[in-house]
């Protein structure tokens, strides 16, 4: 039987206002919650990427990276589960100062977290964390005792570990004018030489 699974979606689009609320609609009317969104430009200037993390089942996701390739700007949509990619998310923690300062256990856990100091004031003192989400989650553990102030986590960034000759296909778009297409919008098979694991 068919179970749900976490899946990153990334889009590769031409950068052109109102995209995301579009990409954004298809999610909503299927009512499906997105649990992570990200936007950056990418190594191509006119491109743009879209990482995004749903939880579903894998038939409704391929539909989903077909319907979003309909959309005039995108150029491609792919997914991929968590082994076939490479990522990270970002966690930056607020703690007292004088807490850090007074107690050494404390900076021995965030020494062993990977935590690195961000800046450091009078009252409080911020830590970052870049690292799957259960390493983030478990410093919080760490610091609640200790008087966690605030915490905040960013969205997913990914990398597609078999994407080696797709560089080359995503420079095609700058010598295009907009709404030209370089990459086929059809759902990339597996088995594509660009995507050998």
């Amino acid at each position: 039987m068919q179970t749900k699974k976490e899946y990153t979606i990334t889009v590769y689009t031409e950068n052109q206002v109102g995209l995301l609320n579009r990409i954004a609609i298809i999610f909503s009317r299927r009512k499906i919650n997105i649990e992570s969104l990200n936007t950056s430009p990418t190594e191509v200037d006119s491109v743009h990427r879209f990482t995004i993390v749903i939880n579903e089942f894998e038939d409704v996701v391929r539909k989903l990276c077909r319907q979003i390739e309909k959309q005039v700007e995108v150029l491609k949509a792919y997914y991929n589960t968590e082994e076939e990619i490479v990522w990270q998310e970002l966690a930056l923690y607020k703690v007292p100062t004088d807490v850090i300062a007074t107690e050494v256990k404390v900076e021995r856990l965030l020494r062993q977290n990977g935590a690195h100091t961000v800046v450091i004031r009078k009252d409080y003192t911020v830590f970052a964390v870049a690292g799957h989400r259960e390493e983030t989650e478990a410093l919080i553990k760490v610091l609640e005792p200790y008087g966690l102030i605030e915490f905040v986590r960013s969205a997913r960034v990914a990398i597609i570990k078999g994407s080696s000759g797709f560089h080359e296909r995503l420079k095609e778009f700058e010598h295009m004018e907009p709404g030209e297409e370089a990459i086929e919008n059809e759902f990339l098979d597996k088995n594509e030489e660009i995507f050998t694991m």
